[in-house]
């Protein structure tokens, strides 16, 4: 074999399959993306504590706005379980279980919408608003933003199973499954977090 022809076998062929070697790229922009998100409610959590710290006497809902803890902690009983399902979704698609797949990831999106109507469903029963006091304003800035991150995240589960209906994954190519997998992940954390601070330790 000449020079000229060890070369043209290195190159591309039609219809040759070439594994790419690391992350793939769309993780690794969902990974950035989830680190400045970490930053983002960092902020606001550092806001949250230091408000808290500044007006220790009145940190408490108004008068007759008391918080749902039961609620709550149904909520979170939700989002949590959404978590796992949305990894047996994964581990589905994985195996090459396209079937699987759709019946996960089916199952994660409507207890991501049951969170989000559970919420909205809490805050019209709140005795208080986002004006009412520094704990108003902190409380709805706090769940309204982890509340817009579980609709982003419910949009991006609706294209993820619209395109699983379609059988457009398999073992092999299924790296839309895994960002959206890793951004639901994140925002069940955040909610965790956020119960924790504001129901628990408040």
């Amino acid at each position: 074999m000449t020079t000229v022809e060890a070369h043209a076998a290195d190159l591309p062929q039609p219809g040759r399959g070439r594994r790419e070697a690391g992350v793939p790229t769309p993780l690794v922009g969902m990974l950035l993306f989830i680190a400045s998100e970490v930053m983002f409610f960092g902020g606001l959590f550092a806001a949250y504590f230091n408000s808290r710290a500044a007006h220790a006497a009145a940190w408490h809902p108004p008068p007759g706005g008391e918080l749902d803890m039961p609620l709550a902690a149904v909520l979170t009983a939700i989002l949590v379980s959404s978590s796992f399902t949305m990894q047996f979704g994964v581990a589905a698609i994985r195996r090459g279980d396209q079937r699987g797949l759709r019946l996960w990831v089916g199952l994660t999106l409507v207890l991501g919408v049951l969170f989000l109507l559970g919420q909205l469903y809490d805050y019209s029963r709140l005795g208080f608003g986002i004006g009412d006091g520094i704990f108003g304003t902190t409380f709805y800035t706090l769940t309204g933003f982890h509340g817009a991150h579980v609709f982003g995240g419910a949009v991006g589960l609706t294209v993820i199973l619209s395109r699983a209906l379609q059988g457009q994954f398999s073992a092999g190519n299924h790296v839309a499954v895994e960002a959206v997998s890793i951004y639901w992940h994140f925002v069940d954390v955040v909610w965790i977090a956020l119960f924790t601070t504001i129901y628990i330790l408040r």
